[in-house]
């Protein structure tokens, strides 16, 4: 890793934009065009809708804390509801529950509502942090009963400690091997009844015995415009902002159906509004804010704008093959597949087929250009 002469790498954590230090300039920067420095000077877009450190830090202070205050996801709360409610009754723990979705819906926040709600603790990891069958079971014997234990990316898991895991959800009971070789024994240890919950972007990776363990599985959509504006609202009076509707509406149309990216983009716009409008948010504060991050009217930003004007101007619209475009844009072909085209599909702006990727008309029309595709003709049988 290359460092500088303070000792510092290069893409490490900038010093603060108050500093005369040279490498503030391009934290500054950063900020300016909407990317993030921070985790080992990987590059993060804004309007992604995975966590990074900024967002952990200010997100456990606006997450609700009760079922009746989460907004949106209106289907799951109603199963949720008349689940927790039973539980309650029977005096018993909650079934498995699997949650899916794109990232920044809402998943964890519902995870930590749900043991509220039934007055238990939680314990929280993720499937890349547990290595080892001995931290699974490290994490198993120290729940209590009715304990609710959330792993995040479930589907990360090592197929090793998924074995493990399969007992203890079926029979509460943790299988070990004690000793190697002839002398090696199993030892079987009681666990007290207790709820897991998995989190993940994505279901199909998980194996099928696992997935069929969980007792409820529930989808997580995006959100309307409607929902957006109101957890922006709901956020500005937890940080004492001052705003608008007009503006808070603005936000909440380039959100791209995010609670996550809405609350980022809302951070952005205040310290826009704080250093440059006065500290009020309003509607001409949030559209001058958000160009500055190069955000359209819809949420796409300057690599979406790339990607289609890519597939139009080099490739006639197409189809054209995925790893093309990424050779043209200096993208990974999988970067491309998970981060950058699942909005635009969302939108009806990028279509796949088997021929490779295709720019649908309303592209065109958003992007402002003549939309003059001719059909090709049909192909003679003889």
């Amino acid at each position: 890793m290359f460092r500088n002469r303070e000792g510092r790498p290069f893409g490490a954590t900038l010093p603060c934009y108050d500093s005369d230090h040279p490498l503030c300039y391009l934290s500054k920067a950063y900020a300016i065009i909407g990317l993030s420095t921070q985790g080992g000077g990987k590059i993060t877009r804004i309007i992604s809708g995975k966590a990074d450190s900024e967002d952990t830090s200010i997100e456990t202070s606006l997450r609700p804390r009760r079922l009746d205050d989460f907004i949106g996801q209106s289907k799951v709360k109603e199963n949720l509801k008349i689940a927790l409610a039973a539980a309650r009754g029977r005096g018993e723990p909650l079934d498995h529950i699997l949650l899916y979705g794109p990232p920044g819906l809402g998943k964890t926040t519902l995870a930590n509502i749900i043991a509220a709600e039934m007055g238990v603790n939680i314990r929280i990891t993720s499937g890349p942090a547990i290595e080892r069958t001995g931290d699974l079971a490290a994490i198993l014997t120290n729940l209590q009963k009715h304990d609710i234990l959330f792993i995040d990316e479930i589907h990360r898991l090592n197929r090793a400690i998924e074995e493990i895991l399969y007992p203890s959800m079926e029979d509460f009971a943790l299988d070990i091997i004690i000793g190697k070789g002839p002398g090696a024994r199993s030892l079987r240890l009681n666990l007290p009844p207790f709820t897991l919950i998995g989190a993940t972007t994505r279901i199909a990776l998980l194996s099928a015995p696992l997935r069929d363990r969980f007792g409820a599985v529930y989808r997580f959509d995006f959100y309307d415009h409607d929902s957006l504006e109101t957890i922006i609202r709901r956020s500005a009076r937890i940080l004492q902002i001052e705003a608008e509707d007009a503006g808070l509406k603005e936000i909440a149309c380039r959100a791209r159906g995010t609670p996550r990216v809405a609350n980022r983009l809302l951070k952005r716009v205040r310290d826009y509004a704080q250093v440059m409008a006065g500290g009020t948010i309003n509607q001409e504060v949030a559209v001058e804010a958000l160009s500055r991050l190069e955000i359209d009217p819809i949420g796409l930003d300057e690599i979406d704008h790339k990607l289609l004007r890519t597939v139009i101007e080099k490739f006639g619209g197409g189809p054209v093959g995925l790893e093309t475009i990424a050779a043209c844009i200096s993208e990974e072909a999988d970067t491309i597949m998970d981060v950058y085209e699942p909005y635009l599909l969302q939108l009806g702006f990028l279509v796949r087929t088997p021929r490779g990727r295709m720019v649908t008309e309303a592209a065109y029309q958003h992007l402002g250009l003549p939309y003059n595709r001719e059909k090709p003709p049909q192909a003679s049988l003889w």
